[in-house]
Formats: structure tokens, sequence, C-alpha cells
């Protein structure tokens, strides 16, 4: 496995939002803004990145009987980290994001990578794992942040966009709203991929017939 293709796995093929339905409860709950969305994503990009790291130098020194409870130790060290830096550096943000910021410990994301990937895998393949998989969480943050806080607040990172006119959608900044602009991304990614798989249905039945006609000439 190359080092390009494990990053890139988590921007697209995998994203642990879009396409395996990972961590859910806080790109719900902390995508009211693009702010917070991008707050939230570096803090789980960091815990990911340095986790997997500490995991995969340690695996083989860590009996499988307690492996789950190491692993949760060591994320709670790294988690513990940001809160403190970040209620030091960005008190708004920390206060903004709130309980979600601990919570970072129980992440299916962050958790489920240590066990199917880090434990099993070099430090380097590790840490550009866990680099792929929470840019690809910001990402998909960003995208659903974008669309709630544009329409709910009729701003992007807080600078207007929208005409003067404008009247906000202030249901995107509640809960109702980050479900339906949640079922609106995923319902347009699974759109885009059955697209995608008839068009490549449609290339293999081309190819397949122009080499049957070659082969019958």
């Amino acid at each position: 496995m190359s080092v390009r293709s494990e990053f890139t796995k988590g921007l697209i093929k995998e994203n642990p939002v879009l396409r395996l339905a990972l961590g859910l409860c806080p790109s719900l709950a902390v995508s009211s803004s693009v702010e917070n969305a991008i707050g939230m994503g570096i803090s789980a990009t960091f815990v990911l990145v340095m986790s997997n790291l500490l995991i995969s130098l340690v695996r083989k020194g860590v009996p499988s009987k307690i492996r789950i409870p190491v692993y949760i130790v060591i994320i709670a060290a790294f988690v513990s980290i940001v809160e403190m830096v970040m209620a030091a550096y960005q008190p708004d943000l920390f206060r903004a994001l709130g309980i979600f910021v601990p919570l970072i410990v129980v992440n299916c994301i962050i958790l489920g990578r240590a066990e199917a990937f880090a434990s099993k895998n070099t430090p380097l393949l590790s840490v550009v794992d866990g680099f792929g998989m929470g840019v690809g969480f910001t990402l998909a943050l960003l995208v659903i942040a974008t669309v709630r806080e544009i329409l709910g607040n009729g701003t992007w990172y807080g600078i207007s966009v929208t005409p003067s006119g404008f009247e906000p959608v202030l249901l995107m900044m509640l809960a109702p709203g980050a479900f339906l602009t949640m079922g609106l991304v995923l319902g347009f990614v699974n759109w885009m991929d059955q697209r995608k798989a008839e068009r490549d249905k449609m290339e293999s039945v081309v190819k397949a017939g122009f080499a049957r006609s070659r082969k019958e000439a």
C-alpha cells in the first residue's frame, strides 16, 4: 500500500462521515458554523494523527486483552492536550464546542482507526491514515457547516455573503436543519456514486462490444 493511497482514501473513498457514516453526532452538533466545524476538524485530526502514531509504536507490546483500554488512555491523553490548548488560546471556540471536545475520546472514527489500522501497520502509514481521515472529516464538516451557516445566518465564517434582502432560514441553525442538511449531502454523494456506477457499466458494455466486433472481423 502506498502513502498517497492511504492519505487520499480518507478524503473521498472512505470518508468517515460521507461514506462510512461515522462521527455523525459531532458532525450534526457543531456544524452550525464554519468556524466551529474547522475547530472540531483540526482538533480531531490532531488526536487522530498522534494517537495513531503512538498506538502503532506500542502495538506489539500491548496484550490483546487490554488493547482497547490502552487505546482509550492514549486517545484521552491527546484530547486533554487539545482541551488545554484550546481553552488557553481559543476560549470562545472552546465554549462553543462545549462537551464535544472531551467527547473526542469516544469518537468512533478515532477508536476505529486505532483498532482497524494503527494497531496493524507501521508508524508512517498510521500517521498518513490518521491525517487523511482527519482531513476527510474536516471537509465533511466544512460542507455541512457551509450549507447551514449560509442558509441559516447569511454568512460564511462570520462574513456576510448573501444579498441585503435575504431572509435567513432559522431552521438550518437548529437540530432539524442539521439532520436535513446531512440527509441531503449523503443523498447527493449516493447519487454521484450511482451515476458513476452506471457510467462505468456503460463503458464496460461498449468496450466488450467493441472487442467482440474486432474478434468477429
